[in-house]
């Protein structure tokens, strides 16, 4: 059986041993420019095994245009860019 990223987030919150697959997943992404870029600002791309589930995670694309949820963004952003480096 195959679960999508939500479902094995759940399962493993719920306890349960989660096992994948070997190879990558493909990665359901809308073809949304400002989800690219802030991808590339995270340091990340669209291929990357995250990208989906940190895009879920993030705000609606559309709610972007105010200033106080660009804000609360970039920190993550950030975050998620130090943690992508190699150390």
């Amino acid at each position: 059986m195959s679960w999508d990223p939500l479902q094995q987030e759940v399962l493993e919150a719920l306890g349960h041993t989660v096992y994948r697959a070997v190879g990558p997943e493909p990665a359901a992404l809308p073809d949304d420019p400002l989800l690219h870029a802030l991808l590339r600002a995270a340091g990340r791309d669209a291929d990357a095994a995250d990208a989906a589930a940190l895009c879920r995670d993030w705000i609606p694309t559309a709610r972007l245009r105010d200033p106080a949820a660009k804000r609360a963004l970039w920190p993550r952003l950030r975050a998620l860019r130090a943690s992508a480096r190699p150390r």
